[in-house]
């Protein structure tokens, strides 16, 4: 059974990288740490935010990356946390069409719709992609 639990010092790693190879309850797991990693960082209110954006970018592997294999970061920024997604799959993927009756497509339209960026950038080694987004901590409009 997979576990993830919270940070045990005061000290706080301001970043997380690990390999899965995905399965169809990956994307509940990887939440799940996603959430603790953001609660022990104080950055809790991203939460919803992004972990919807994981979601959809691990669906996007699990249906489309032969092997389900990925790399999974999260950098703490001031202010924000940016989540990267990394494959071998050289396709790039494309936004859907919005059709809101599709089975699919949708995704990447959701990870622009909660997050303040996000992008795809090649791999450094030329071997496929990284998909990541960010999302950033609101300040209050001061008017």
């Amino acid at each position: 059974m997979n576990r993830a639990t919270g940070p045990q010092t005061t000290d706080f790693e301001t970043e997380y990288r690990a390999e899965f190879a995905l399965g169809e309850h990956s994307a509940r797991h990887l939440r799940r740490i996603l959430r603790l990693y953001l609660g022990g960082s104080g950055l809790l209110e991203l939460a919803d935010a992004a972990e919807l954006a994981l979601t959809e970018l691990v669906t996007n592997v699990v249906r489309h990356v032969p092997g389900r294999r990925c790399g999974i970061c999260f950098l703490l920024l001031p202010g924000a946390v940016r989540v990267e997604v990394s494959d071998s799959c050289p396709r790039l993927p494309v936004p859907g069409s919005g059709n809101v009756l599709s089975d699919s497509g949708r995704g990447l339209l959701l990870v622009e719709a909660v997050t303040d960026r996000w992008g795809v950038t090649p791999r450094p080694d030329g071997s496929g992609k990284i998909v990541w987004f960010e999302c950033l901590v609101k300040t209050p409009d001061v008017s």
